[in-house]
Order: structure tokens, then sequence, then C-alpha cells
């Protein structure tokens, strides 16, 4: 039994260790998939607002030039970018939906992509398109790719000129199923070409791989004082430019007030560390059971010591036990890795392959295995070792009255561990669903949107929405120029009545159409909502409420906004309605000053649906998709619910949540493992103890207390210790949220509640075995 518990123990800490080393490997290898990694860098932008630093990847147009004309002897590579961008691809009657990127040619050079057929350099020719394998194959089967003309979004043709592999999941570029030609997208909109000179329009990315012979450093010395220097109007908001290195994008991609502040490597540092404590619970285990067995091996080390046994054969020897039991262990472990690896990707959204082949990964495992051994089986050797043979052959051994006492700190120490992280688990869920609850200003509830993806939509905004209308799929439709998930402009640039001198306005701003307040659900606090019956509309705006205390306008309705860019050529913008704050980008954070304008130039990008609540979804969509299909026949239908949009804001935290919650069930499972030896080597030991109190009178219920009462004296410890670090260690956790939750009494109840009933039921079994066990048995042979 106790061969069992060591094994197990050891096996279930062994493999979470190896599953969570496997996944910190994974998270710090990120776009190790590109050689150039090194050397590859995308510029970033600082800027200052009214004393608040902001920082982003967003960059204007006219940077490449300067970049290029003076600074390229430090480049061997300037790439303009568009974001990520979805998009139709059409080939005979099959037509896809896959993300991809618009880029400069020496992009295909930068990110080394491996060519499977075609020109390296596919992006030379204007009406190219390179296409990833997994799209090649979906949109051609098994036909050759090269040389066959595809359409974009029922628009473009482009021509395939090269396929290339997929890049790995767990990279920047992953997405990217297709590339277009950088010139032949800035052709595509008269907007791209008008920015190619204005430094205030921050909508590109650039990403750029150095020259062997210069720094990141010394690059980000040259160039952050460009767009200042270049465009005085930007001048009062302080844009700093520099280059964060590729290394740098997944891991400490955070920025506090234009500082670097971290990212998701602060969870590489918390799951690194939980998982050196669940190896470190399974040790425990074997470290109490070992020394607790002692005295049944102290006759064994007198005999030998006796015989002329020197202590370091004997510590050899020992260790030499717990070396075998770790290897036995590590194979069981390779096997629950093996059996769980699948689960265990689904659950971190990995896509982690078992290193069979990676000599590295074998050679950390012997060391992990010597390591655990030495660790486990170190303390039991010399312990047992030290024996004095005369005192033991005499019989008059005794453990001492502190013997136990190593013993119990290390079992306080598992149930400290325990249930700091039932604790940080149950804070991390408290969390998220505090997040969840948070009101968000419009019902989420049976609203889908629809992305316009080309040309044809245009100016049939109104005809679609009547023809949704009355086909019953709906009750009401509007037009946007963004998701309702997400905020894709940032206006300033503003002057109203009012406004505060030297005040640097930044709003979130979004063009929707009439009927916008009604499909979302919006709540009007004052004013109203866009309507048909006012020709005025066209140059009105909606400002949420906290638009309206960020600009400090009193009594906002009637009131006028100018656009100083536009000022003598635009009316000024009327104030017509305020609504509640919706929240629209992270939930955990403020809600953003919003302004909502009136689209007057059909520049939708989504149409928001509000489905029809008497009939079942799957109904509404097959009515709506009819009309889609009738007015669009060459467009796949695509959808989303804004709801589930919605909830995948929450989908990171959502992760650690659900690993911690794994993680914190196999440590409890390990220490109750360890508790579960203890108290049947407890109960072995005073087995006569129990019957002689039995036959003096002692009830069943007796006994029990008597048995568990230490157990949950050193749990009761474990609590105290484990709840203020945990309330610390969660407290500053949450402070990365400016919307939280805090951390309540009723979590460390619960942590405490369950740790002691976890306790109970664990001791429970052995104690109320020995309790019942027949007296008899046990005073026979006095």
């Amino acid at each position: 039994m106790y061969s069992i518990i060591n094994i197990s123990g050891l096996a279930v800490g062994m493999a979470a260790t190896i599953m969570i080393g496997l996944w910190v490997t994974d998270e710090l290898n990120f776009n190790n998939h590109f050689k150039n990694k090194a050397t590859i860098a995308q510029v970033f932008q600082s800027q200052t607002m009214n004393k608040e630093t902001g920082t982003g990847p967003a960059i204007p147009r006219p940077l490449e030039f300067v970049l290029q004309q003076e600074y390229a002897d430090n480049f061997k590579h300037i790439i303009m970018s568009s974001w990520l961008q979805p998009r139709y691809l059409k080939f005979g009657d099959t037509n896809i939906y896959r993300e991809g990127n618009a880029m400069q040619e020496g992009a295909t050079a930068m990110l080394d992509l491996d060519i499977i057929a075609g020109e390296k350099n596919g992006l030379k020719q204007k009406n190219a398109i390179m296409l990833s394998e997994s799209a090649a194959r979906s949109l051609f089967g098994n036909l050759p790719a090269l040389g066959n003309v595809i359409k974009i979004n029922n628009e473009d043709d482009l021509v395939v000129t090269a396929i290339y592999k997929d890049i790995p999941a767990n990279n920047s570029f992953s997405d990217m199923k297709y590339i277009i030609p950088w010139k032949h997208y800035i052709t595509t909109q008269d907007w791209i070409e008008f920015s190619k000179d204005a430094w205030d329009n921050n909508s590109f990315q650039l990403f750029v791989q150095l020259h062997d012979n210069t720094t990141m450093e010394s690059v980000t010395a040259k160039i952050k004082d460009i767009k200042k220097d270049t465009a005085p109007d930007t001048a009062e908001f302080n844009p700093q430019l520099f280059l964060l290195p590729m290394k740098d994008w997944y891991l400490r991609s955070d920025f506090e007030n234009g500082v670097q502040a971290g990212g998701r490597i602060e969870n590489v540092w918390l799951f690194g560390i939980i998982g050196i404590f669940i190896l470190l619970l399974a040790c425990i285990n074997f470290i109490n059971l070992s020394t607790a067995r002692s005295e049944k091996r102290a006759t064994e080390v007198g005999i030998r010591k006796s015989i002329g046994s020197k202590r370091s054969q004997l510590i050899f020897q020992f260790l030499s036990e717990s070396f075998l039991i770790v290897v036995l262990s590590f194979i069981v472990a390779l096997g629950l890795v093996l059996l769980f690896l699948n689960g265990f990707n689904i659950l971190a959204s990995k896509a982690i392959v078992f290193p069979w082949f990676n000599s590295q990964f074998w050679a950390i495992s012997l060391f992990f295995v010597i390591v655990t051994a030495f660790l486990a089986g170190s303390y039991p050797a010399i312990y047992l070792s030290s024996f004095n043979p005369v005192t033991v052959l005499k019989g008059t051994f005794k453990s001492g009255r502190y013997a136990s006492l190593p013993r119990k700190i290390l079992v306080v120490t598992q149930f400290t561990v325990s249930v700091a992280l039932i604790i940080g688990t149950l804070v991390v869920m408290n969390q998220i669903q505090f997040s969840k609850d948070r009101p968000v200003g419009y019902n989420k509830k049976g609203l889908i949107q629809i992305p316009v993806m080309s040309n044809e939509f245009l100016g049939k905004r109104d005809v679609i929405r009547n023809q949704l209308i009355d086909s019953g799929g709906a009750i009401e439709m509007a037009g946007t120029s963004g998701p309702m998930t997400d905020v894709w402009s940032n206006r300033s640039g503003y002057t109203w009545d009012g406004k505060s001198a030297g005040f640097q306005e930044d709003l979130a701003y979004t063009t929707v159409s009439y009927e916008f307040v009604e499909t979302l659900g919006l709540k009007v606090t004052a004013g109203r909502g866009f309507s048909r019956a006012f020709a005025t509309d066209s140059t009105a705006v909606i400002l949420n409420e906290t638009a309206v205390k960020y600009m400090n306008i009193k009594n906002p309705i009637g009131k006028y906004i100018r656009d100083s860019d536009t000022e003598n050529q635009d009316p000024p913008l009327k104030i017509v309605g305020v609504v509640e704050d919706m929240v629209i980008q992270s939930p955990y954070s403020p809600v953003k000053q919003a302004m909502y304008a009136f689209d007057r130039n059909d520049n939708t990008a989504f149409y928001n649906v509000r489905l029809n609540p008497e009939h079942s979804t799957s109904e509404n969509l097959t009515r709506i998709e009819g009309v889609f299909k009738k007015n669009f026949p060459d467009t796949p239908f695509d959808y989303q619910f804004i709801d589930e949009e919605y909830g995948a804001k929450f989908k990171s935290e959502e992760r650690i949540a659900s690993l911690s919650r794994v993680f914190t069930v196999l440590a409890i499972f390990i220490s109750c493992l360890g508790l579960f030896g203890l108290a049947s080597f407890v109960a072995e030991q005073r087995t006569k103890e129990i019957g002689v109190r039995k036959v003096l009178g002692a009830s069943i219920s007796q006994l029990w207390l008597l048995l568990s009462k230490d157990f949950i004296t050193l749990v009761v410890i474990a609590l105290l210790i484990a709840s203020p670090i945990a309330y610390v260690v969660m407290g500053q956790w949450l402070q990365k949220f400016s919307y939280r939750t805090t951390v309540s009494w009723d979590v460390f109840a619960i942590a405490c509640l369950g740790a002691l009933i976890i306790t109970l039921i664990t001791v429970s079994f052995q104690a109320i075995k020995a309790a019942t066990s027949n007296p008899v048995d046990s005073l026979r042979t006095e």
C-alpha cells in the first residue's frame, strides 16, 4: 500500500510538472519558428494625452518613407503591413473565408516562409496572392494552385504565385493564411492613398529586420523622435517611436504609462512555480512515509551496521531505493502525460506534441529524475542511516518526542500550498464572473453581426434592412463602421464650447446608421437616437455618458462639436442624444469615452441584426440567409453572435482558471494521498492503544476524534499560514484589472471549510477502520 501511495503520488506530481514544463516551454518558444527572430521587430508608438501615456503598434504611413530614405542602413527589411483581415477567396464554385495580411515584398524573406511551390518573392506582381498550404488545399483540393486566378471578396482577380507551409500555432503569424501585395492593397481604398502624408493617421503596422551590425536599442534611439520632429503638429502628444523585438510580442507586450510592464510572462512564472510546488508536494509524501516507517527498519539498519556496513553504504542503499521508486513513478508519469496530453491541449488551447526525439527533453528528464530522487530520498537516507546499532538491537530505541515534528512541518507545508491554490483559483473565478456580470449597456442576446466584405454591399443597407424585417427573421437592423466588441477608430481634433485650454481629447469613434439605438437596445439617458424624421441628423452625433463627463459638457443635448480639421468645409456636429456606456473593449477596464456619428457615406463594416424573438434562432438564421443569398449570391453567408464574441474576451482568464483548477485538484489529491498514508501508519502504530481504549469503554466517535484531531490541527495551522499569503498575492494580481472584485471573506471560508472536509474524509477512513476493529485481535499477544 505504501509503495502504491509513493509511486502514484510521485507519478501524478511528475506528470503535472512535465505537462506544466511542456506548456512553459511552448510559451517561451513562441515565435521560435522564425529563424530571424532575434533581428525582427515591430515599430511601436507611445503618445501622451492629458498626462496619460498610451502605447501600441499603430503607426502612420509616412514613417515608412522616412525610414527608407534616411535610416535604410540600419535595416535589412522595412515592411509595411495591414492588420490581419478576413476575406472571401473564390475559385470556381469554391468560396472560403480566411484571414491574411497585405504586406510589402520583403515580408517573405524577413519571415523566411517555407515555399512549397512558386516564387520565393511571390509579392512582386501587383495582382498576386500567396496562399498557405491549408488555404490552397481548401480552395483547390488536389488541383495545382499555381497560376490560377482567384477572386477576392468578389471584387479583385489575383494570380496565385506561391504556396507556403502553414506557420505553426505558437507563432504571431499563424493565422495568416494568405498574403496580398502591399502595392495592390493601397490602391483598393482611397483613404490609404490619402494617408501617405498623414502623420496623424495611425492606421498601419510596420515590421523591420535589423542589420546584424546594429541593435534594437541603438536604432530606437535614432528613430524615437522622428514623428515629433517631422510633424510638429503632433508634438503636443510627445510621440515616441521604439522597436519591440519579436521575442517580446507575445510574452511582454503590456505597457503602463509608456513603460513595459510584463504580460503573459507572468502566467509563465505562475505556472512554473505551481509545477515546482506540485513536485515538492509529491516528494514530501515520500519523505513523510519513509521517515514515519523508519522504526520498522531500525532493526535492519542496526544489523547492517553491526556486520560492518558503513553509513555511506546505507545512504547509497536508501537513495537507490528512492531512485528505483522515482524511475517507476517517471514511467507511470509518462503514461499519464500521453493519456491526458490531448485533453490538456484542449484545456490550454495549445497544440503541444510529446517531444519523443528531443534530446534536450530527455536530458532534462534524467536530471529531473535524479534531483527528484535526491529530494525525496535524501532526508530518509540520512535519518535512517544515523541510528545507533547498540540502542536499536537492545530494543531501547525510541524515536524521540520530537521525531514526528519534521513530518508535521511537511504536512503543514503541503496543505499551505494546497489551500493557497484553492484560494487563488476561487479569486480568479470570482474575478471572471464579476466581469461577466458587469452591465454591458446593450442587449447581447439575439444580436448577430454580419461582416460587410465588398463593394457589392454599397448602397444596399436600407434595402437589406427592409427585406430582413419582411422575412420575419429580424425585427431591426443597423449598420456600423466597426464591431460592437471592439474599437476600430479613435479620433481627436475636436472643439466645443467650454473645452478647457490644452485639453487633448481622445474619443472612440464609430459611424452608425438609423435604428442603431433600437437594434442594440441602448438606453437613452438624454435626448434621442438617430431618426429618419429629422433630415438634420445627417450631421448629428450621440455620446456615451463617459464622453459627456470626459468632455465636461453641461446639458449636452443641442450643443455642437466641431472638427477642427474640416471646420471650414463641414457643418458642426449636433449632439442629439446620450446613451448609457457600452462595454466594447476589455470587460476589465473602464468604458472609454465614445462618439457615435451618423454614417452619411455608407461606411458600413457590419450589419447588426436583432433576431425575431418569436421564432427559433435556427429559423431566423435560415430566413436571414435567404435574404443574404438573394442579394449576394456569390458571397458566403457569415455571421457572429455578439454574446459569443463578447464571451471570447474572457478566454485568457478562463484558461488560467481552468488550468489552476486542474492543478489545484492534483495538489489536493497528492496531499491527501500523503495524509491517507500517514493516517494509516498512525492507526497501525496505535493499534494496541486503540484496543485498550475500546476495552475500557471508549466509543467509536471518541476514537475517531483521537486519531483525527492531530491532523485537523496541522491543517488549521496550514490555513492560518496560507490565508494571509494568498490574500497578498491575489490582491496584487487583481491590481492589473481596473474593473475588479475584491478578495472577500467567503473565499477564505470556502477554502478553509473545503480543506477541513477533505482532511476529515481522508483521515476518517483509516480512523473509523481502526476504531471499529476487534480489540481481541490487537491484544491477544499481550
